[in-house]
């Protein structure tokens, strides 16, 4: 399979039992099995910690770093060709500065995104697939 690109919503419904919870429980397990890391940009990981911290405090928060660390899940730094292509994204479609993250890293990986997030289906066409979460 190939390079998996989570958005926060992503890891928002692992850590909040969302009825989506199952779905990232599986490409987790499926990224074990053959080895791989999924991965999320620093952006993303930034309103996963933020939006943990509002809701649980500093214990979601250390829960939150927890998971990252007993997962195969990977945070890649917003380097300047990260930047530029998500600045180039976001001019060109209606996106947050997050999502605009994470599409610009599922498009450089060449890779699967997995989102529960509506703002991406203008970009369905830019990716190889998205994965789309059950909200």
């Amino acid at each position: 399979m190939a390079n998996t690109v989570f958005d926060s919503s992503a890891v928002l419904a692992l850590l909040f039992d969302e009825p989506a919870a199952e779905q990232v429980e599986q490409l987790l397990s499926q990224a074990v099995d053959q080895g791989r890391e999924v991965y999320i940009s620093a952006v993303n990981w930034t309103e996963v910690l933020h939006r943990v911290r509002q809701i649980q405090g500093d214990a979601g928060v250390k829960a939150a770093k927890q998971f990252e660390h007993e997962t195969t899940l990977a945070v890649v730094d917003a380097d300047r060709e990260l930047a530029e292509l998500a600045a180039e994204l976001k001019s060109s479609y209606r996106l947050s500065i997050g999502d605009a993250y994470c599409a610009a890293l599922a498009k450089h990986m060449k890779g699967v995104l997995v989102t529960g997030d509506q703002e991406f289906k203008p970009l369905e066409s830019q990716f190889r697939k998205i994965v789309w979460l059950n909200r």
